[in-house]
């Protein structure tokens, strides 16, 4: 293998899994460490930067993070887990954004100003949630009229709508959003967009130079069953239903509830329906449990609540006497693989089962609909009807029209949508200023030593053996009373901190030297992974089975150094490494270095100012963990 170039910004970025898989590259360790420091307001404002709503999304993101964090890799191959058969857990760095936002200063004086003049450019933004929101962000401070149309009266989008109280406060969203307003963002509540020709000829708010389409997936699937129509008044839409109990309209259900559907707004309408008066609330599911879309938190959530969850039972028919709902009559299927492994659910032969009810919520999917996008406008659309959209710039065909969130690829969570919006906003500033969007500033990647002395690190670098711990919830009983009653209760400090120190700092890279290296084997002998090993260079798959422990990771690279002085190559793998800094700490010769890696995705306002991983009163000291 050829040696390592570590000077690609995307080589120690991978290793920072947490951070990789974040689709806003939040610096997930920077914030995790100054939250352990007790200095939550900095921690904001690194998780604000790149992922704009941490206190949103502290209570409500779907945690692509989590399942790529090291800590349950580790977990799952320590000797103590397996004799105390305890689950590998992940570090709850959701929650941990939370605390964040909960235990803020005021950081409003630390957020960027209202731009002092106008550019001259007017941007459109349709839609009010996530995407929307990030787009005009990144772009008021730049000096660009941003007018955000959506047809409610508040502004958050789905975060408002969709996501009950006991989820989401409404505080905490008109915080969040009231941030992004402030910076001088116009809001036109209350005015729905019927026709992209009659917005971009001016006839809606005047002329604009770019449209962004941030409306979401608004539109959820229905059910064409037997019995649907003569049933329809206690049938309901699922995601409908939820705006409808967000803004108050609807105050109760019926004492017995049918869900159905496997998502996370299928667990919100059952847990919604529990407290408006659904006695029996049941949830039923065409696949297994396993393969369920909702979060598996989620799905925890409903049962501890009391709502079982059935499966394997496909609906046949909404059961009704004389237009009046009694019931849903299901069919019992079973998985069946075919020789190429592809699945199917097939009837298992047995009698309909019958749930009775008063009322069914149909939450089995949510649908794009853009009926108010002419079809000749030049914004080329997919056999799905989905709009034909760039990955990478959110671009559409028409040159002055962006997609993102849920109306750019269909339904997703939060985090994506804010993600598609730091892209939308480097896109429209591009083209606005005449450049091709694939002029995109680079990320901010920088490499910082952190020895203070010859076993001393500027970080922590101890392994705590502790388990994750659990977020306090309010007591069943109490919260089943109120709709508007917050469940999780958030990690006090003390259990914040605790959690926190469960990180292992994978931001912190170790860095090796070949010129320095003596080939002493002292950091092979102290690695308590066994992932340094020296041997003969090869093609990757030959070492990878070479190794004092062998990578079978391969989503996870093998770090190899130029030939050091017998002509044996260094291979770390970096699949399980702890960057615990032993291996430093023991070199004789500082061969092996611990080093920051920092990397800061870019935004549209980096071609005017670089990127900084923290605010500028946060620098001194944030490496320290106690």
């Amino acid at each position: 293998m050829n040696p390592t170039d570590i000077k690609r910004p995307d080589y120690f970025h991978k290793v920072v899994d947490c951070q990789w898989a974040c689709p806003a590259h939040t610096q997930v360790p920077e914030y995790i460490r100054l939250i352990a420091a007790g200095r939550y307001g900095d921690a904001y404002l690194v998780n604000w930067r790149s992922n704009v709503f941490p206190g949103i999304l502290g209570r409500t993101c779907d945690r692509p993070c989590e399942p790529a964090c090291r800590r349950a890799r580790v977990e799952e191959g320590s000797p103590e887990h397996r004799r105390n058969a305890a689950k590998p857990e992940p570090v709850a760095i959701c929650r941990l954004k939370r605390v964040a936002a909960d235990y803020k200063d005021d950081i409003r004086p630390r957020l960027p100003q209202r731009a002092s003049a106008r550019n001259g450019k007017r941007v459109a933004l349709i839609g009010a949630g996530p995407a929307s929101l990030t787009v005009a962000r990144d772009l008021a401070p730049l000096g660009y009229e941003c007018v955000v149309f959506d047809a409610d009266a508040l502004a958050g989008g789905m975060m408002r709508t969709q996501i009950p109280k006991f989820r989401l406060p409404d505080r905490v969203i008109d915080e969040e959003v009231g941030y992004v307003l402030d910076l001088g963002i116009e809001f036109r509540p209350g005015v729905r967009i019927d026709s992209l020709r009659a917005l971009m000829a001016g006839a809606i708010g005047g002329r604009f130079d770019a449209v962004f389409v941030g409306s979401g997936a608004p539109r959820g699937r229905d059910l064409d069953i037997p019995g649907r129509r003569e049933a329809a008044a206690h049938v309901h839409i699922g995601i409908d239903w939820l705006a409808s109990v967000s803004f108050g309209h609807t105050t109760r259900i019926g004492r017995r509830v049918v869900v159905l559907g496997g998502g996370n707004t299928a667990m919100d309408c059952c847990r919604s329906s529990r407290r408006l008066g659904g006695e029996d609330v049941q949830v039923v599911v065409r696949s297994g449990f396993d393969e369920m879309k909702a979060s598996p938190w989620e799905k925890e959530d409903a049962q501890h609540e009391g709502i079982p969850i059935h499966n394997f039972l496909v609906p046949l028919a909404f059961v009704h006497d004389g237009g009046t709902l009694t019931g849903v009559r299901f069919e019992k299927v079973r998985p069946v693989h075919d020789a190429r492994g592809r699945r199917q659910l097939v009837p298992t032969g047995e009698p309909p089962v019958e749930f009775a009810c008063d009322d069914v919520l149909v939450a089995i999917g949510q649908e794009n609909a853009f009926p108010w996008i002419e079809r000749d406008l030049e914004v080329a659309f997919d056999d799905r009807g989905m709009p034909v959209v760039d990955r990478q710039t959110m671009a559409s065909t028409h040159p002055a029209v962006f997609f993102g969130g849920d109306a750019a690829f269909g339904p997703k969570n939060i985090i994506w949508a804010v993600a598609h919006g730091h892209e939308a906003a480097i896109s429209i500033d591009l083209a606005c200023r005449g450049e091709p969007l694939s002029n995109r500033p680079p990320p901010h990647v920088n490499l910082v030593s952190q020895k203070m002395g010859i076993h001393e690190w500027s970080y922590d670098n101890a392994i705590h053996a502790d388990r994750r711990y659990r977020v306090p919830l309010r007591e069943v009983t109490a919260a089943l009373k109120d709709i508007r009653t917050e469940v999780e209760l958030g990690f006090d400090p003390r259990l914040a901190y605790a959690e926190a120190e469960r990180c292992l700092n994978c931001d912190v890279e170790t860095v090796f030297s070949d010129r320095l290296c003596i080939e002493c084997d002292a950091c092979v002998d102290v690695c308590p992974m066994d992932c340094i090993t020296f041997t003969a260079n090869g093609d990757e798959a030959d070492l990878r089975t070479r190794l004092s422990a062998p990578a079978a990771n391969l989503a996870q690279d093998l770090y190899v150094s130029a030939p050091v002085r017998t002509g044996r190559v260094m291979v770390k793998d970096e699949d399980v490494c702890l960057h615990c800094g032993l291996c430093a700490e023991r070199c004789p010769t500082g061969a092996w270095d611990m080093q920051k890696f920092l990397i800061d995705a870019a935004h549209a306002a980096d071609r005017l100012h670089p990127p900084r991983s923290v605010p500028a009163a946060a620098e001194a000291g944030a490496m320290a963990a106690d």
